[in-house]
């Protein structure tokens, strides 16, 4: 499987969780280290876009590919039975209790979540401490300037 990650380009070459585990996240609170990933690169420019304008985005972001042996352990979560208003923002400490449980339990090495921005998609959520996480390998990073007519509402 291949999954995808929008990252600014001087924290693009590892996987470590540690950007997430300043300030915290929709699936983990602050000091719980966990890699944010998308199932495919829509959804992760999407992931990034909903969080800034086209006068505070920055420029220097880079799309990187993620492969992850299929062998690898995953536990799905599906919206059914999450707490309501789980998709808001400001995200819940709910949802954060779900990803610090994911990460605290190590039984799997990745999270499937639905997506709170794009209904349908889903994001994958590494756990870095797993021993499986050795397996999982950035494959390529590419320069990915975003297109200005997502941020014009004129179109």
């Amino acid at each position: 499987m291949e999954l995808f990650r929008l990252s600014r380009e001087a924290y693009a070459d590892n996987l470590s969780g540690k950007g997430a585990a300043k300030k915290g996240a929709r699936w983990n609170s602050a000091g719980v280290e966990l890699v944010y990933t998308a199932g495919n690169r829509s959804l992760a420019m999407a992931e990034v876009a909903v969080h800034f304008t086209l006068s505070t985005l920055p420029d220097d972001y880079v799309m990187l590919t993620i492969y992850v042996p299929d062998t690898i352990s995953m536990q799905k979560i599906s919206t059914v039975g999450l707490p309501q208003f789980w998709n808001t923002f400001p995200h819940s400490s709910a949802t954060q209790a779900i990803g610090d449980k994911f990460v605290s339990d190590n039984q799997f090495c990745i999270l499937q979540v639905p997506s709170a921005v794009t209904k349908g998609d889903y994001n994958y959520l590494i756990n870095p401490y797993h021993p499986e996480n050795e397996k999982i390998k950035i494959i390529a990073s590419e320069k990915f300037p975003f297109d200005n007519r997502i941020f014009n509402s004129q179109g």
